[in-house]
C-alpha cells in the first residue's frame, strides 16, 4: 500500500493492488480524503477501464461529457463504463471515499451488469439490486484503516466473482489481445485468434466491453498515445508509435477525445500547475487533468 497525505491534513490518498486472484480483472484500488476549501474541477480522459466510485459521504460530483455538455450528471457514488469521449467532474472540495478500477469484462461478472449501459451513462451502484454494494459501502465507511478497507474489496469482489455470470472467454482473450497491442490489432485478426466472427466478437464486446471492437481499440491507442507524449516524445514518432495515420490524425483524435489539444493536456498537468493529491487513476498511465481546484 502506497499512502500519501498533505502536512496540513486538507488530503490524503492510499493506493493498493487488488489480491492476485482478482487479477487482470481487477486493476487497482485508491482510497481518498479530500477537504479543501476550494471547488476542484478535473478533466477524465477515456480509459481503458470500468470505475466503481463509492462514497463515504454526501458530497455530489457534477458530470458533464464532452459529448453533451448541456446534460449534467450529479453523482455521489458511480459504476462508469469504458467510453470514448473525455468527463468534466467537479465537485465543491469535499470527497471521502474509494475508487475500483476494473476490466470492464471484470465489472460485467461483478454487477452482472450490460457494459454498454454504462458506458452511456454512469449509475448509481447503490441502487442495483441486492442491495450488496450498499452494504459494503457502509462496511467500508466504518473500517478504520485503508489498509483492512483494501482487505474488505478484496473479500467482497472475490465472492462476487465467483457466484457472477461468466464472461465469454474469447471476450477475456480479445480483450488482452487488444491491450497488448495498444489497440493496434486488427478487428478481422483479432475475431480470427478468438475463433469468432467480426459480428459475434462485435455483439459481445457491446454487451461486456461495453463498445465494438473499433471503439475500444480507439480507447487503447489514445491511452497509449497520452502516455508516450507525457514522456516528452515527439508527436509525429508517437503517432507512427501508436497506430495513427500521421501527427494530423493524432491531433484530431486527442481533440475528438478529450475536447482539448494534446499540447493543452500535457501543458496543463505540468508539476507547478497543480499540487495536492495524485491526479492519475491507473498506475503508470495519463489520465487526467485537474482544470481548476
Amino acid at each position: 500500500m502506497d499512502l500519501r497525505a498533505c502536512p496540513m491534513g486538507t488530503w490524503e490518498a492510499a493506493d493498493a493492488l487488488p489480491h492476485p486472484r482478482l487479477r487482470p480483472g481487477v486493476l487497482a484500488y485508491r482510497g481518498f480524503r479530500l477537504a479543501l476549501d476550494h471547488p476542484r474541477l478535473r478533466l477524465e480522459a477515456p480509459i481503458s477501464a470500468a470505475t466503481l466510485l463509492l462514497a463515504f459521504e454526501e458530497h455530489p460530483i457534477t458530470l458533464i461529457r464532452s459529448d453533451r455538455p448541456e446534460r449534467r450528471l450529479r453523482r455521489t457514488s458511480l459504476l462508469s463504463g469504458l467510453r470514448t469521449c473525455a468527463t468534466r467532474a467537479e465537485h465543491a472540495g469535499r470527497l471521502y471515499g474509494m475508487e475500483v478500477n476494473l476490466a470492464p469484462w471484470m465489472a460485467f461478472a461483478l454487477f452482472d451488469a450490460d457494459q454498454h449501459d454504462l458506458a452511456a451513462e454512469p449509475v448509481d451502484p447503490l441502487q442495483l439490486p441486492g442491495g450488496r454494494i450498499a452494504a459494503l459501502t457502509d462496511a467500508l465507511a466504518e473500517t478504520p484503516c485503508w489498509r483492512r478497507r483494501f482487505g474488505l474489496l478484496d473479500a467482497a469482489l472475490a465472492s462476487w466473482a465467483a457466484t457472477g455470470p461468466r464472461p465469454a472467454p474469447q471476450v477475456v482473450r480479445a480483450w488482452a489481445l487488444l491491450n497488448r497491442s495498444g489497440g493496434t490489432l486488427p478487428i478481422p485478426r483479432l475475431a480470427d485468434d478468438v475463433g469468432w466472427g467480426v459480428r459475434q466478437l462485435e455483439h459481445r464486446f457491446q454487451q461486456q466491453i461495453g463498445q465494438c471492437p473499433k471503439a475500444a481499440a480507439r480507447v487503447l491507442r489514445m491511452q497509449r498515445a497520452r502516455r508516450q507524449l507525457a514522456l516528452g516524445r515527439p508527436s509525429g514518432a508517437v503517432a507512427a508509435a501508436c497506430g495513427f495515420y500521421d501527427q494530423a490524425h493524432l491531433c484530431r483524435e486527442f481533440k475528438a477525445m478529450t475536447g482539448l489539444t494534446a499540447t493543452a493536456f500535457i501543458g496543463g498537468r505540468s508539476p507547478a500547475r497543480h499540487g495536492g493529491p495524485p491526479v492519475d487513476r491507473l498506475p503508470g498511465e495519463t489520465t487526467s487533468l485537474v482544470l481548476a481546484g
